[in-house]
């Protein structure tokens, strides 16, 4: 009798719950829920190339798939959305050599319409309901950190005025996305290349350069991977110019930094 996947296991790629096995010709994907569209679409290539082989994802918030990684989860591969998640994976010998893929930028979303009248990044405290990741996961951290560089130009309490208005704190930055998108909030802050996914249900408020933070995307071969060679592989595709092309095609920014 075949074993029943877990629901989550699957090339679309779900994010919750990680599996008990791994089977062969498999590469199992943990990474970052802002990669969904993008590595899809490199997984699609990837399966191409290679005869028999099926690329499955977790996709979900960075320190969750870090905490499963820690606990057991088998994975093959690690894509991250900032560094601290990967850094504490080689600490624990559990990634190495890691390699920065992409990188990204916050931005704020506002419903269609942008009822709180939201313009810029220092009208956010005239929102009624602002949702925000996690201070755990990449987008909550790096919210915390462009609030505190605004509260050095719009005032040392915007930060105060803005974490006022929270009222909620998301998993995901997928999550924190829907609730804009459902009406839910006046405005979130996600991540440029999330907000371009739902561009018929929000609407986009760039923030500041000087103020903003860059999101830098590392990846690495897990050193329990149950497939290292099409971990390798499936890496190398990703850093690769024909993978680099098709995160640029995403929204990400690609290439290295001067």
């Amino acid at each position: 009798m075949a074993t029943r996947r877990p629901p989550w296991l699957r090339c679309a790629g779900l994010v919750l719950g990680f599996a008990v096995s791994a089977r062969a010709g498999e590469v199992v994907v943990f990474a970052a829920a802002s990669l969904r569209e993008s590595f899809a679409e490199l997984g699609r290539s990837f399966e191409a190339a290679h005869a028999g082989v099926t690329v499955l994802f977790n996709l979900a918030g960075s320190h969750e798939l870090r905490t499963q990684i820690e606990n057991g989860a088998p994975a093959d591969v690690f894509a991250s959305a900032d560094q601290k998640q990967m850094q504490a994976l080689v600490a624990g010998g559990l990634a190495a050599d890691p390699q920065v893929f992409a990188r990204n930028e916050p931005v704020v979303v506002v419903p269609k319409g942008n009822p709180a009248g939201i313009g810029a990044l220092k009208d956010l405290p005239r929102a009624r309901r602002i949702v925000v990741g996690v201070p755990e996961v990449p987008i909550g951290a790096y919210t915390l950190r462009l609030l505190d560089a605004a509260s050095k130009q719009y005032g040392s309490d915007f930060r105060a005025r803005v974490i006022a208005r929270v009222a909620s704190r998301e998993l995901n930055v997928r999550q924190v996305l829907a609730k804009v998108s459902l009406g839910e909030a006046d405005a979130a802050i996600v991540y440029r290349t999330d907000a371009a996914t739902a561009n018929q249900t929000v609407e986009m408020v760039a923030i500041p350069s000087g103020l903003n933070a860059v999101a830098e995307y590392p990846i690495a071969v897990l050193a329990r991977a149950r497939q290292p060679a099409l971990a390798k592989e499936f890496v190398e595709l990703v850093v690769s110019p024909a993978g680099q092309e098709v995160l640029a095609r995403f929204g990400f920014e690609t290439g290295r930094r001067k």
